[in-house]
């Protein structure tokens, strides 16, 4: 019994290492830097790269649509998205610094 639970204990420990609990970006930055960085990307594709699902990622690009912080052309049977990086970050302790400011930051 007492195996098994050291067992268990080792097993959970070494996926918590693969798989992070928590990150200092949402998943809304992470769809943001995505587009960013790839416009054209389907958002299947977005969903693959950020680590959730499709629909959690047609949500998120709803919102930041919807709040003015991408816009989306349809070209042909795809969408492009533009970033719109002048737009500051909404949390009263970021107002001071626009989208373009935290994009620069994750790529450098």
């Amino acid at each position: 019994m007492v195996r098994a639970a050291k067992s268990r204990a080792s097993q959970a420990d070494a996926s918590s290492e693969t798989l992070p609990r928590w990150t200092f970006l949402t998943n809304h930055a992470h769809v943001l830097t995505v587009l960013e960085s790839e416009p054209k990307l389907v958002l299947r594709e977005v969903a693959l790269r950020v680590g959730i699902t499709e629909r959690a990622v047609q949500r998120i690009v709803m919102e930041l649509e919807e709040s003015g912080f991408i816009e989306r052309e349809r070209v042909g049977r795809q969408n492009h998205y533009r970033v719109i990086k002048h737009k500051p970050l909404r949390h009263p302790l970021e107002a001071h610094k626009k989208i373009g400011d935290l994009l620069k930051l994750i790529k450098s």
